[in-house]
């Protein structure tokens, strides 16, 4: 299948405030800014001109060219507050480089640089799988395994309550329950229309690319960037 990777816009938000770890897009993983996973395996894919880092931050923004991305803006004050949303990145993102090099682009992906493990061979899924037919976007996800539905509480009036009331305590092994699965944050592809007509992240008509559990860590704690480096080391 002929995918035109010329007319995919590829976004990296990566905004300077983090709560959990103090610049967590650029905190050291494994000898290398987190950022740079994400922008050397997008380089794989795309040419470097549709590959943009959205950041508010100077010291992400020089990393992020140290490792061969430019940067062709600044990410406005009011869309690097922890309220901003991730629709209205992509749209600033999307509506800048439209501008700058006045063209429309067929499809935009954004990569999150808290998704480290996240390879170009899943990227490269995502795209051939968008381009079937009806399929508005692809949304990468993960089973949640033993964090089932079926498993979680509520506390009420101090008892523990059945997140998901079935009338019973499921206490069936993990294999026996029906697969639920849940988003990794790695990979969100869109058709240009689920952006700019439908105003979301997420379309309709969505197709899944299931990613496995060491493929998915999503780093948000100091424990998820021990986590993943062993698994960096470990699979060497």
């Amino acid at each position: 299948m002929n995918i035109n990777k010329g007319n995919v816009l590829c976004v990296i938000p990566a905004r300077g405030g983090s709560k959990s770890i103090k610049k967590k897009n650029i905190a050291k993983l494994n000898g290398k800014p987190l950022i740079a996973y994400t922008i050397l395996e997008a380089q794989k894919v795309f040419p470097k001109e549709n590959i943009v880092v959205s950041t508010d931050d100077k010291e992400i923004a020089s990393v992020s060219k140290k490792y061969g991305c430019d940067i062709f803006f600044k990410r406005p004050k009011k869309l690097a507050s922890d309220n901003a949303k991730s629709y209205e990145v992509i749209l600033h993102s999307l509506n800048f480089m439209e501008n700058l090099n006045n063209k429309l682009y067929d499809k935009i992906i954004m990569l999150q640089p808290t998704s480290p493990l996240r390879k170009s061979s899943h990227i490269i899924k995502s795209l051939k799988i968008i381009n079937e037919r009806n399929v508005d976007s692809v949304v990468s996800i993960v089973n949640v395994n033993g964090y089932h539905p079926y498993r979680m509480k509520i506390i009420k009036n101090n008892f523990l309550k059945n997140y998901i009331d079935q009338g019973f305590e499921d206490m069936r092994p993990r294999q026996l329950l029906p697969n639920i699965f849940i988003r990794n944050g790695a990979i969100y592809l869109n058709k240009r229309k689920v952006i700019i007509n439908e105003k979301q992240l997420v379309g309709k008509k969505v197709k899944p690319l299931i990613m496995k559990d060491f493929e998915s860590i999503n780093i948000d704690s100091v424990n998820d960037l021990y986590l993943a480096e062993s698994i960096l080391k470990n699979s060497k």
